[in-house]
Parts: structure tokens; C-alpha cells; sequence
């Protein structure tokens, strides 16, 4: 991101006086899908995309906000009752009630902001804007007495109460945590988390997007989501005498005691939850090793189980995983819900080139169209640039 064009717009767009400039990245998950509603751990990184925000008191109480990319001005009290109703805008106000429900005294201010996370890629572009705000404002105004996960939440909060998406903490906690050179494994369950030297010597990561995305009948994530639950409840209904809350909880014998009980298909989806757990540990391991061969072969064993187990790929993100296999890519997985997206691959250096160009044309010979291409720098994470 530009710190110069931001800071141009900023100047052009309100009194020609300079402000604080803050900034706070998307993210990658290495490993660890669909295992936030199951109690798991998910392996997040902060990557070097971002939003940038330049912000400056106005001594007034009205916010005065320019989004840079979208050439779109929006205007609203600090106390306004309703708020804006352009959504990019929603992200903004909703940090500014919830920053304020923590005892920060935001008062008016002039902002614009840029980003260059990619749309539709799955790297959370509006954890990074909730994140950005959320950091600028305790920064302003409440003397950095809110704590990194005060932030977190408040992100979390304003995605529920303002914008309609009732997401986990997964994207604000990467954004606001996020450290150059780490991975993090977060417990989604107690919040614990940990970070994991992630400097892949001799390697890339490297996203190809499918540049689709399926709208399936029903409600795909909800119906998998009932999946689990139902065997977690009959696993419960054996054991009486243990606390089941998630398959987190639940053991690989439990698991097989049901089977016959809970059908083919929640069986299947099951298995995939605890794999995934189990995977997330040995990735843990590997890198805390250097061993990043290990790492690449449980991506590709997600990435059977989200295809075949948990049935939430598609025949793009199939295909993208198959070239990277021949083109012996260390590891290739879908990154995210599925149905499409991206998928994330770790792969030599000595590939690279090789596996890309192959990946372009083959994938534009089926389908039509090229995936897009994002090489991947773990970064920090929500700071002040100056």
C-alpha cells in the first residue's frame, strides 16, 4: 500500500492538513477449515495486504469519511442513532459505537482510506478495515487503554450489530495479532493462542483464485454445521457421564460407536472435523521442526477430506489442486468455506515459475478464464505507520 497516495487523497479531499496514518492486513489460513463452530484450532497469518487509513481529529462531532477506491463520501454523526446506509460505510460506524461501548471518547475526525486486499479472494478485507479503525481510534482517543482483543471483538461486534454477518473471530483476531515471520494457532474455544516461526527458506505461498463462486441450493454451511452437531449429540446421548459441547470434544472411537446411528454423511463430515484437528497439530509440529514437507502433505490431505469428506469444493478448486500435483507443489488446499475461492498453495522456489504458467493455461483451456494470482508475505499485524 502507498503511504503517498493515501496521504494525496486525504489532503485533496479535505483541508489540506495531514493526519495519523494507520494500517492493518488481510490474512491467509494455512490450515484448519471449518473447525471454528467445532470448538477447534485454526492456523491464521496476517499477510502484507491491507487497509490504509489516514485519520485526523476535525473538532466537531461528525465523522467525514472518503473510501479512496470507491470515490465515494459519506458523512454521519459520532452519536447518529442509525447510521450510514452505504456498507462500506456500516464497517466505519459500527467501530466507532463499539470502540465507544469500551469507554473510548470518540469524538469527530476526517478519514480516507484504501486497500489492497484482493475482493472475493477470502482474505477478509473487512476484518482489515474494522481492525484499521479500531486501532486508529483507541490510539486517538482512548490513550491505548483497549486491549488487542477488546479490538478483536469489537471488530466481531460490528459484524453482527451493524453489517449483518454473524462471523468467528478468526479475521479480526489475524488482522489485529498478526506478526512478520508467524504463524498463529488459535483456540477457538478458549482463545488461547501461540505463535509458530513461519520462514519457509527456499519456498513461496502463493494463492490461485478460482475466480467463481457457487451459490449452491439450501443452506450449505448450516446443513454441515446440523451435521456435526448431530453426531456430537449422539456420541452425548452414549456417554452421559462426559461433557460434549463440540466434536471437539469427542474421540475417534466415540466417533465410530455412532456411525451406523448418524448416516454416511454425517459420519463423513465428522471425520473430516477430527482430521482437521489432528492436522492442525502436526502442522504445529512440522513447523516448529522446519519441516515444511510435512506441512505441504496435511494441505493436500485437507484438501481430499474438504473435497470428498465435507464435500465443500468444487470442481475449479479440484482442478487447481490436481495441476499443483503434477507440478509437484509441496502442498495445495481450498483456503476458506469453500464452493469456490482460492486455493493456497506452498510451493519451491525452483517450481514456481513453472507451476504458475502451467496453472494459467490449463485452468484458462477448461474454464475460460486464468486464476488470478497473489504471492503471500506474512506480515504484522493493526499499527501505526506514522
Amino acid at each position: 500500500m502507498d503511504i503517498e497516495f493515501v496521504r494525496s487523497r486525504f489532503i485533496k479531499h479535505f483541508d489540506g492538513k495531514e493526519g495519523n496514518i494507520y494500517a492493518s492486513p488481510g490474512r491467509i489460513n494455512l490450515i484448519g477449515e471449518h473447525t471454528d463452530y467445532n470448538g477447534g484450532f485454526v492456523f491464521p497469518g496476517a499477510v502484507d495486504k491491507g487497509i490504509m487509513c489516514e485519520i485526523r481529529p476535525n473538532g466537531t462531532n461528525t465523522i467525514m469519511a472518503y473510501a479512496i477506491d470507491l470515490k465515494d463520501r459519506v458523512e454521519f454523526k459520532v452519536d447518529d442513532p442509525q447510521g450510514p446506509r452505504a456498507s462500506w460505510a456500516r464497517y466505519i460506524y459500527g467501530i466507532v459505537q463499539e470502540m465507544r461501548k469500551l469507554g473510548v471518547d470518540v469524538k469527530g475526525f476526517n478519514t480516507a482510506f484504501a486497500g489492497d486486499v484482493p475482493l472475493g479472494a477470502g482474505m477478509s478485507s473487512s476484518a482489515a478495515l474494522e481492525s484499521c479503525y479500531a486501532f486508529a481510534l483507541n490510539d486517538l482517543f482512548g490513550d491505548n487503554k483497549v486491549s488487542k482483543w477488546d479490538m478483536v471483538l469489537a471488530g466481531q461486534a460490528t459484524e453482527h450489530n451493524y453489517c449483518g454477518v454473524n462471523c468467528g473471530i478468526m479475521d479480526q483476531f489475524a488482522s489485529v495479532f498478526g506478526k512478520a515471520g508467524c504463524l498463529m494457532r488459535l483456540d477457538c474455544r478458549s482463545r488461547e493462542f501461540e505463535y509458530f516461526p513461519f520462514n519457509p527458506v527456499g519456498y513461496k505461498l502463493v494463492l490461485l483464485d478460482s475466480v467463481v463462486k457457487h451459490e449452491l441450493a439450501g443452506s450449505p454451511y448450516n446443513d454441515r454445521r446440523n451435521s456435526c452437531e448431530n453426531v456430537v449429540k449422539h456420541i452425548a446421548a452414549k456417554h452421559p457421564e462426559g461433557k460434549f459441547e463440540t466434536l471437539r470434544d469427542c474421540t475417534w472411537e466415540q466417533l465410530e460407536e455412532v456411525k451406523a446411528e448418524v448416516g454416511d454423511e454425517d459420519y463423513r463430515r465428522a471425520k473430516f472435523v477430527l482430521g482437521e484437528k489432528d492436522r492442525v497439530l502436526a502442522v504445529c509440529d512440522a513447523l516448529n521442526a522446519g519441516d515444511y514437507e510435512t506441512v505441504g502433505k496435511k494441505m493436500y490431505e485437507t484438501h481430499y477430506g474438504l473435497s470428498k469428506e465435507y464435500e465443500v469444493s468444487c470442481e475449479e478448486l479440484d482442478y487447481l489442486n490436481d495441476i499443483a500435483k503434477e507440478n509437484g507443489v509441496t502442498g495445495s488446499r481450498i483456503m476458506g468455506g469453500g464452493f469456490g475461492g482460492c486455493t493456497i498453495n506452498l510451493v519451491k522456489e525452483d517450481l514456481y515459475d513453472k507451476f504458475i504458467a502451467d496453472a494459467k493455461a490449463k485452468y484458462t483451456a477448461k474454464f475460460g478464464h486464468a486464476p488470478k494470482v497473489y504471492d503471500v508475505v506474512i506480515s504484522d499485524g493493526a499499527r501505526k505507520i506514522c
